[in-house]
């Protein structure tokens, strides 16, 4: 039987980052499965559109000169630079899903995660680990899509990425993606009951008191 005060709350923005290679979009999209109750949040980029990706499905590719002016209107609740590319959250979609009671997953690093802590404090950040350097090494080889000056360079930003999980309300090691993802959806599930996210739990008590 659902529990009908969970059913009263107000969405919960939650934040997954990790170094490239670390399995943050797996764990992501498992996440996503699992979960009908959450949406992806689909940021804006200035990267070129990818074989098989869908503009406005896996992100809303844009110009470097759409992007200024998307930071000059104030568009975005956090942008960052990644590998020369920007990319940013969009803000109106991010309030029509919590509006309406929605959660919100976001894949974003740690600067736009810092960014964001600071516009809305009550975000729920997880950080996701590779079980060592050389498995996240083997992990960028085996994508086949990057050369050997390529993959160093995400190795190097991968260090100092991984300096800032100290940060984060929750740290994952990705050896086994269906355990992470097991975890991070038990994560969620928790911090949907935390007591300020239950609107209708002080009507309810009320009631049982009198």
């Amino acid at each position: 039987m659902a529990d009908p005060i969970q059913l009263e709350r107000r969405g919960l923005l939650y934040v997954l980052s990790s170094p490239s290679g670390a399995g943050k979009s797996t764990i992501a999209r498992k996440l996503l499965a699992a979960d009908p109750e959450i949406s992806l949040s689909v940021s804006a980029t200035t990267r070129p559109i990818r074989e098989g990706e869908t503009d406005g499905a896996h992100y809303h590719f844009v110009d470097n000169a759409e992007f200024d002016r998307m930071v000059e209107q104030g568009a975005f609740l956090e942008w960052a630079h990644v590998f020369d590319r920007r990319y940013g959250t969009l803000k109106a979609e991010v309030n029509k899903a919590l509006d309406v009671g929605r959660d919100v997953l976001l894949d974003i690093d740690w600067q736009g995660t810092q960014q964001l802590k600071q516009v809305d404090p009550d975000i729920v950040r997880v950080f996701i680990l590779p079980p060592s350097m050389e498995e996240l090494e083997r992990r960028l080889r085996g994508r086949g899509t990057d050369s050997d000056e390529v993959i160093a360079g995400r190795m190097e930003r991968a260090a100092a990425e991984i300096s800032h999980w100290a940060e984060y309300d929750y740290v994952l090691v990705n050896d086994d993606a269906e355990k992470c993802a097991a975890r991070a959806k038990a994560i969620l599930e928790a911090e949907r009951l935390r007591r300020n996210r239950r609107t209708g739990l002080v009507d309810f008590v009320r009631g049982l008191t009198g």
